[in-house]
Formats: structure tokens, sequence, C-alpha cells
């Protein structure tokens, strides 16, 4: 059976019998949360509270700040021990929140969790839902972080035909989304019935990789008696789930270069999103956990968790058995495009995905030679671009030629790295060079101004 899919990309070790099998478990409350006010894309959230405040579970401590911004709130009872700059897994600091558990003096309660009042899905009012959604501070569970309520809200003009439930999961390792299909189905389609009323759409498709037999037959029974609502099964291959790869799978449409889904009248949510909108308009709960996989050879305990965000990855970690003798690298998200982390002091955010820790015999350096010319990464690229070249542009410093090849374009996948026989590192050179000619096109912007 042929199963749809996108030109290009890779086929890396799949690895998620490690997890797969893992029904998700609560993680306890933490011994201290750190809530960075950057968890999402755009400007990060204002604080509201100051030292020492005593805060409720579920309160918000720092307000959206801006259009695409997010509040965020506390995931515990707590006392703010301080405002400040902390340890982010995107490798840099950033202004957090850091809050410990309430200990109430003689005399003193705790104050009640925060939640927001139930609304009945079946008569919930657009504005209602797009209103919830930004309350709630939910941001998109693909790896961006983007900010659900601007996606909710497309500008007028930008007809939305078409709503897809991203359920590929092509990040090896990772099996979040797949256990959320299999657990929560209806749930899921109850999102996803929210999500097309915000946007005055008919036709729901979800998108699942054809590696996932559990999630496929349980989705397909809760769709069963949906209209309008239909799952698509495609081909396993990375990076299937990125979203002009989904988009070109699943309708045939081409995102142009530099434009949003909405310009091919779609809209991207994530699995992961779907289940958060239904629980914040359905339950009233706010988003102050992370659903995530904890995996890797180099882990005692392979989990499927949901976790207080804030909580640091040392204590996620512990929870799961602690570090195998031979682990030598712990990485947030999955290995194709997380980050290596170097502080495990690093909290939990709302879109982390996953916590994958490899061994010294996965993490081998080999040795790079020089390009071959053979034209692997060229074929590989799904976005159609020539890695080698412009990563050489950007160890030469060409900047004005990387940008005229399109190096802004690349997403970064390591679709490229991946296959590359002389072990350049491409997706290194990239990111550096899509930095430095950003940086560039916004000093030309203000020279300008």
């Amino acid at each position: 059976m042929k199963f749809k899919t996108f030109p290009g990309g890779v086929h890396p070790p799949e690895e998620k019998e490690l997890s797969e099998h893992c029904a998700f478990e609560r993680m306890p409350a933490p011994s201290m949360v750190i809530i960075p006010l950057s968890q999402h894309l755009g400007k990060e959230a204002k604080p509201l509270v100051a030292k020492r405040a005593v805060v409720a579970e579920g309160q918000v401590v720092a307000e959206a700040d801006g259009f695409i911004s997010a509040p965020v709130h506390s995931p515990i009872t707590g006392t703010v021990k301080s405002i400040g700059r902390e340890s982010h897994s995107s490798g840099y600091s950033k202004d957090a929140i850091t809050i410990v558990p309430f200990e109430p003096k003689e005399g003193e309660d705790a104050p009640a969790p925060v939640t927001l009042p139930p609304l009945d899905p079946a008569t919930v009012s657009v504005e209602d839902i797009r209103s919830r959604v930004k309350e709630a501070g939910i941001v998109g569970q693909g790896g961006a972080a983007f900010p659900t309520f601007v996606k909710l809200t497309p500008p007028e003009g930008k007809a939305i035909e078409t709503v897809i439930l991203n359920g590929c999961e092509c990040e090896p390792y990772l099996t979040r989304d797949d256990r959320f299909m299999i657990e929560r189905p209806d749930d899921i389609v109850a999102g996803l019935r929210l999500i097309m009323r915000a946007l005055g759409v008919h036709k729901g498709v979800i998108g699942i990789e054809q590696n996932k037999p559990q999630s496929i037959a349980s989705m397909e029974r809760a769709v069963a008696s949906e209209e309008g609502i239909s799952i698509c099964t495609l081909q396993t291959k990375y990076p299937q789930g990125a979203e002009k790869m989904l988009i070109k799978a699943v309708n045939g449409r081409v995102v142009p270069v530099g434009k949003l889904p909405l310009e091919v009248g779609v809209v991207i949510q994530n699995i992961g999103t779907a289940t958060a909108i239904y629980d914040a308009v359905v339950k009233g709960e706010v988003s102050i956990t992370a659903a995530l996989t904890v995996t890797g050879r180099g882990i005692h305990t392979p989990k499927n968790l949901i976790v207080p965000v804030g909580t640091s990855l040392s204590e996620v970690i512990a929870y799961c058995g602690g570090l195998t003798d031979n682990a030598a690298k712990v990485v947030v998200g999955g290995p194709m495009m997380g980050v290596a982390q170097h502080d495990l002091n690093a909290p939990i955010m709302k879109a982390t995905s996953g916590i994958v820790v490899l061994t010294r015999e996965d993490v081998r350096r080999q040795e790079e030679t020089a390009c071959l010319r053979c034209g692997k990464c060229i074929d590989v690229c799904p976005l159609h671009l020539m890695p080698t070249r412009l990563a050489r542009l950007s160890e030469l410093n060409m900047l004005d030629e990387a940008e005229r090849l399109g190096i802004t374009v690349c997403m970064e996948c390591g679709s490229c790295a991946f296959t590359c026989p002389a072990n350049i590192p491409l997706v290194q050179w990239l990111r550096l060079g899509k930095q430095r000619v950003m940086q560039q096109q916004r000093s030309r912007k203000s020279s300008a101004a």
C-alpha cells in the first residue's frame, strides 16, 4: 500500500519501542519551579508578581505583552523566591520566576487553586473559544510554541478551508503524541471540533504516520461518526511532521517561500495542542503542565509523563530512575532538532516534548572529511535547498550569496547532516549563517527606517 508523503526526507532509526507502550504518568509536584517568561514564540510575558508574593496554583504570574505573546501561570501554590536570569533549555539564560512550595505559618491557610469556569463545547461561541485559549496560555505543542490564540485568529480576508492535526511525531524516540492518540482519542476529536468552530472550517484531517497502528485504529474509531473529519495515513519519513511537508503530503498544496500555511487555506495544530484546547474549554484548565517523553538508552526507566511546568530536567530524570553509567548527552526535544543541554537545572516548559538521553555509543564523534560532492544532502532536503553550498558560504561569511540562495528558508531539520557521508556539521553552519543573514536584514531595515 502506498502512503502519502513529500519529496526528500530521511529515515533515521525510529527508537520508539523504548517508550511507546508506556502509558502517561503524572509526576508529583517538584521541590521548586522555575517559570521562564519566554516559553513561546514572540515577546516574553511581563511579570505581575513580586518577590515573596504568595501565589496559587493556576494563578497568572506574568501577562502576555503584545499580540504574539502568552500569559504564564503558576503550576504550584507557593511563594515567589526570585525573579531574574535562570538556566533555559535553549542554552541561553532567560528571565524567569522561581517559586517554592507554600509553607503556611500557624493559622495561615494556603490559597485555593485558580480555575476557569467550564464551557459547553456544544454551544460555546467563536469568541469564547479564542478568549479561553488566550486566557489559558496555550501555545503550540509541535515545536515552535507559537501562541495558539493567534493561529485561531487569522487576518481578515484569509479564508481557511482545512484544519490539519499533526499526529506524525516523526522525530525518533518521542512517543508523547502517540500516547495521546491511544489514551485520549475522543478528547482530541473534541479539541479539533473546537478549533474548526473557531476558524469557521468544515473539514478536518488528522495526519498520522504508518508506524503508529494503535493510534491510527484508535483515531479511526473516534472519527467514525464525525462528519467532515478524516484520518490520513502517511508514510513514515522525517520530517513528515513539519508544517510545509505535512500540507504537501495531505492535500498537495505548496506553501510559498516566506509565507504561512494560511496562505494556502490551511491551519496546522498539534495533537497535544488540540488536547490542551479541549482541557481549557471543557475542563477550565490552564497551561501549567507539559506532556513529554523521557527516553533513550541513557535513562534507566523510559516514561511518558505529565510534568508541572518549571520542573528541572534533573528532577524529571531522577523520577525516571536517573542516568545510566554510559549516559553522554541529554537532549531536550528529539535527537534531530532538539537542543543538547549543558545545565540540568534548566526547567521544563509548556511545549517541551521530550528528554532524550543518549549514550556514548549513540553520540560517538565521526571524523569530518572533505565534501564528496555526492549531492545526497540536496536529494533529501525537503525544502529543495543546496545545504553543502549554503554551509560553505556561511563558513566563508559570504552572507549576500547565502541569502540569495535561500539560507533563511532552512528549517534546520537536520536531514542533510544525517545523510552526509563526509560528516560535515551542515546544520551548525546553516544555523550560524541564518542568524548572521537575519541580523544583516534587521540592520538594513533599521537603517532604512
